[in-house]
């Protein structure tokens, strides 16, 4: 499954912060890729985009006191949207 983390209009501290996430979320289990991404025609525009062995994984790297204090600084300035997403046929 992929999961896209958008963020729009960001400080100038959001690289560094968003790194620390996508480092903490590289080492979860169930992890198989993950990267920070800025869009080429908005340079304002920016994504964590990762791919996770399974659904479970990707909601089981959410548990736990560390996720929370690592994870929801950031993500509660991502675009306020789904970002989960699997193919047609695996849903």
């Amino acid at each position: 499954m992929f999961a896209v983390n958008r963020f729009r209009d960001v400080g100038a501290e959001f690289e560094r912060e968003a790194q620390q996430v996508v480092e903490f979320w590289r080492a979860r289990e169930g992890c198989e890729s993950m990267d920070l991404v800025r869009n080429l025609d908005d340079p304002g525009l920016w994504a964590i985009v990762s791919r996770w062995r399974d659904v479970g994984s990707y909601r089981r790297s959410f548990n736990g006191f560390e996720a929370k204090m690592v994870l929801t600084p950031l993500l509660l300035r991502a675009v306020d949207e789904p970002s989960a997403y699997l193919a047609p046929g695996d849903i």
